[in-house]
């Protein structure tokens, strides 16, 4: 009985010094989280992010392996040795045109430059704070293996399904996972597969004034496509969406366009919905060549799965987000956020509940927000059972992938975010580490959802990764 009581002793010590880290942390990830902040980089292209989080890891102990997927920005950083594995994914990738500063009002800091509009600066120094307070507790003389996958890409490049087809996430028996959010719950929607494709038309040069009937408009195809594509939309599902930029038009109004291109996002909650809109697409896009005397090629950049859902990992997520508790603001935090709120348009009366909002953890709602996104994350929810959490990082104002977000991800507040999911993947690790009954539950209930005829077949098919899509 003495021993028992000084081996629960010693557990508990161990736990608390993780949290103890994180405690006491918060310089250290606040100015690592503003270093990428300040400093966005696109999808495929994130260098110093990549240098920066890897450099801390490696700093603490941890093996990196870089380039995984064939990918130059993608990176698995490893911990400890033995069963059970644990991963955790990290993103570090920005959004174009989201450049702001860290005040309560919008105020590019260069105008139509990058920005971390989806905090996923963030996200990144989240996960990598919960990775090395894990690696804490392994290094106590526990047996297990921390993985921290670094993904890069997930706004449109897809760099998990290319990660996933190449078996980087082989061999990890469950994955944590988190997105900053304005309210603290589990994410246990099934979001929507999508496939993003660039159609591209090509035509015959002409001048439009002395010489038009030479010519064979591209743009003209582009328009055609796109025309037949918005009278699809009456006979769809009513749960898909379709969205379109066109991103080549011409050069000048005078040159009949010989080149034109448009891209394409389709998403469904069911990936066989979306391949079969895009095989109409595909015929849309046919014809619009074809009335127009133009030829047209496709690319698929990218393919994301709808999540699977596992309970098991929801509730284990939940229990210990509840455990880890909301983000509570400081005074200086709280003029900040309502600043914020009363210039987006929100009035002085719903301010209350909304700082409520985001000191509390809520029920999971699988009618949130959540469940009309996409993420590549769904290609490794298939292959690895996973639980995701989101957590108010942002001050709740605007509405996705706006400047409130970016510049709630250059401020305290978004560090208290990340810390709030450290916390949260520290404790759900540790039980996953020590409970192997729990463990067994996520597997096997993962084996069951999934089928066991199941087979990853990636939605961009073999293509190589679109490095400069």
């Amino acid at each position: 009985m003495a021993l028992m009581m000084l081996w629960i002793s010693a557990a508990a010590f161990a736990q608390k010094e993780g949290l103890k880290y994180l405690d006491s942390s918060f310089e250290v990830y606040d100015a690592l989280s503003h270093s990428l902040w300040e400093e966005p980089e696109l999808g495929y292209r994130e260098y110093r992010s990549v240098e920066k989080l890897t450099a801390h890891l490696e700093a603490n102990g941890f093996c990196i392996e870089k380039g995984i997927a064939g990918i130059p920005t993608a990176f698995v950083a490893s911990f400890g040795n033995g069963s059970p594995v644990i991963g955790i994914l990290a993103e570090y990738d920005a959004l174009p045109g989201q450049s702001q500063a860290a005040v309560p009002y919008r105020q590019p800091v260069v105008e139509g430059a990058p920005g971390h509009g989806c905090g996923h600066n963030l996200l990144g120094t989240g996960s990598v704070a919960g990775a090395v307070a894990i690696s804490k507790w392994l290094a106590a003389g526990h047996k297990g293996t921390i993985k921290l996958f670094g993904c890069p890409a997930e706004e449109g490049g897809g760099g998990k399904a290319y990660m996933v087809r190449e078996g980087c996430f082989d061999g990890v028996d469950a994955m944590l996972d988190w997105h900053p959010d304005v309210r603290n719950t589990v994410n246990t929607a099934t979001g929507l597969a999508n496939v993003q494709v660039r159609f591209i038309f090509h035509g015959r040069s002409a001048h439009a004034s002395s010489g038009p009937q030479n010519g064979r408009s591209a743009l003209d195809a582009v328009e055609a496509f796109d025309y037949m594509m918005n009278l699809m939309r009456e006979h769809v599902p009513s749960d898909t969406r379709i969205h379109y930029a066109i991103t080549d038009g011409g050069k000048a109004p005078n040159i009949v366009p010989d080149r034109a291109e448009v891209q394409y996002y389709i998403r469904n909650p069911r990936r066989s919905i979306v391949g079969d809109i895009f095989e109409r697409a595909i015929k849309a896009a046919e014809g619009a060549a074809l009335g127009t005397g133009t030829t047209m090629e496709y690319e698929i950049v990218s393919g994301n799965y709808e999540r699977l859902p596992n309970n098991t990992m929801s509730e284990l997520m939940f229990a210990k987000l509840c455990e880890a508790g909301g983000v509570a603001y400081d005074a200086e935090e709280r003029r900040f956020a309502e600043k914020m709120m009363m210039s987006s348009g929100i009035t002085e009366d719903e301010i209350p509940a909304l700082i409520r909002q985001v000191a509390t953890v809520a029920e999971p709602d699988a009618g949130g927000n959540e469940a009309w996104v996409s993420s590549d994350v769904g290609n490794v929810t298939w292959v690895v059972p996973t639980g995701s959490i989101r957590v108010a990082a942002f001050v709740p104002a605007g509405s996705g992938h706006c400047w409130q977000q970016t510049a709630s991800a250059g401020m305290s507040i978004g560090t208290k975010g990340l810390l709030v999911t450290a916390r949260t993947f520290y404790l759900a690790a540790l039980e996953l580490y020590r409970n192997n009954d729990l463990l067994r539950r996520v597997c096997k209930e993962f084996e069951t959802r999934r089928g066991k005829d199941f087979r990853f077949e990636p939605l961009m098919g073999d293509r190589k990764p679109p490095l400069k899509f």
